[in-house]
């Protein structure tokens, strides 16, 4: 691989995603934005969606907006499953939180297999995700059977199959790990489950808009994820969840609310679910912050999940690059998998002064992302970052590392204290 900038700017020529940088605010900056993977570049559409919801359908429609707002969250929904997710119209349903929405599925999927004791969780996952199956195990007087994952390679698929057996009730993983970006094979844990008779519920906020999915073509029982990493529905953006339709009437989420309700303004004195992904709603949607989900949803299908997930590959096949030819001879090692087909859209690398150095990058320009115990997250999202990005962005690192500047920086011990 041609390592010079020469050819990074020769890619950003060719690049058939180039134009979508332009709508997106501040890639005209300075600033070498790589924390895709942690909350997105805000669209330039993004304020015009706004105030169209806020001026015309808030302050002027009033109460009356209402018939518009009512069906946002499977119209979105149906928008993410369609262009993003490879499901169905009727699977994806869009509101609460990443939390909420795990804790929702992962009550009514161990409701639907009674007499099984046990919840899988990664013992590398998200913390979140791990603390959500704790508590619901605790609740249920469950077990919760943490599976050892490698923290740069991932989750050993020998190992799951180990951990499965017909207690299992529900198995829950990330799509994309976290920390490093290790890519889980989705069709094959879902069928080594599906053999034991478990559910597996993945979290894709590490996956959606960076990486294929194909939720309906891995056979996929159950997911969530959040709007606001690739889909750049801005912070706090309202999540996902997905039910694969042949589940939808056997499960019964436990917040039951009027949302979820069969004839919601009967006002009946009974709880009964709506048939099909409704069911799954609460409380009244999100409005405001779904007209940003949507724009970002939008542009991601225009682009192509198959497109973006190219482009990250290449984005990250040139990190891994740079990295090994400037910054390992500095005591810098890869931690996350150097094949690109087993990686999502995101890099790690690791150094026993990750800390110090993020801050010294920050401070030079580059934002990247610190994670424990000692790695430095390097997101590019390939929407709008460009080649040209990352060997610049890489070139101020190898010079931090060069003079030692980050040595003057304190520990993350001294910033908390």
């Amino acid at each position: 691989m041609d390592l010079s900038r020469a050819a990074a700017e020769h890619r950003d020529a060719a690049d058939p995603l180039a134009a979508f940088r332009a709508r997106f605010a501040g890639t005209d900056d300075d600033v070498l934005y790589l924390d895709g993977n942690s909350l997105g570049r805000m669209p330039r559409e993004t304020p015009a969606a706004l105030a169209r919801v806020v001026e015309d359908e808030w302050a002027r429609g009033l109460v009356g907006s209402w018939s518009s707002w009512i069906g946002t969250a499977t119209r979105i929904g149906d928008l993410l499953a369609e262009g993003v997710l490879g499901a169905r119209p009727g699977e994806v349903l869009v509101g609460d939180s990443t939390s909420v929405d795990l804790y929702k599925l992962l009550v009514a999927a161990a409701d639907a297999r009674p007499g099984r004791d046990v919840l899988v969780c990664c013992a590398d996952d998200f913390p979140t995700d791990r603390y959500i199956v704790a508590g619901v195990a605790a609740a249920r007087g469950m077990t919760v059977r943490e599976v050892p994952a490698d923290v740069d390679e991932g989750l050993d698929p020998a190992v799951l199959a180990a951990a499965l057996d017909e207690r299992v009730a529900v198995v829950v993983l990330s799509a994309v790990a976290y920390r490093s970006g290790a890519l889980a094979d989705v069709a094959a844990v879902t069928a080594a489950a599906r053999d034991v008779g478990a559910l597996v519920l993945w979290d894709l906020s590490h996956a959606a808009g960076a990486v294929p999915v194909d939720l309906a073509g891995n056979g996929a029982d159950l997911a969530v994820g959040c709007t606001y990493k690739y889909l750049n529905g801005g912070p706090g953006a309202p999540a996902f969840l997905y039910v694969r339709a042949q589940l939808q009437e056997q499960l019964h989420q436990p917040i039951w609310g009027w949302f979820g309700q069969r004839d919601q303004f009967a006002m009946g004195p009974a709880y009964d679910p709506v048939p099909g992904i409704e069911r799954f709603g609460v409380g009244t949607p999100p409005v405001l912050a779904m007209a940003a989900v949507e724009v970002g949803a939008r542009l991601v299908a225009e682009a192509g999940v198959e497109r973006l997930a190219a482009k990250g590959r290449a984005l990250g096949e040139l990190m891994v690059a740079l990295a090994d030819a400037w910054l390992v001879p500095h005591g810098v090692a890869l931690a996350s998998p150097r094949d690109p087909a087993r990686r999502g859209s995101h890099v790690t690398l690791a150094h026993p002064r990750a800390w110090q150095l993020t801050q010294a990058l920050v401070d030079r320009g580059v934002v990247p992302d610190f994670r424990t115990p000692d790695r430095v997250r390097l997101g590019p999202a390939p929407l709008y970052t460009r080649f040209v990005d990352v060997w610049d962005a890489m070139d101020r690192f190898r010079k931090v590392l060069a003079t030692g500047v980050h040595e003057g920086y304190p520990t993350e011990r001294a910033r908390v204290t």
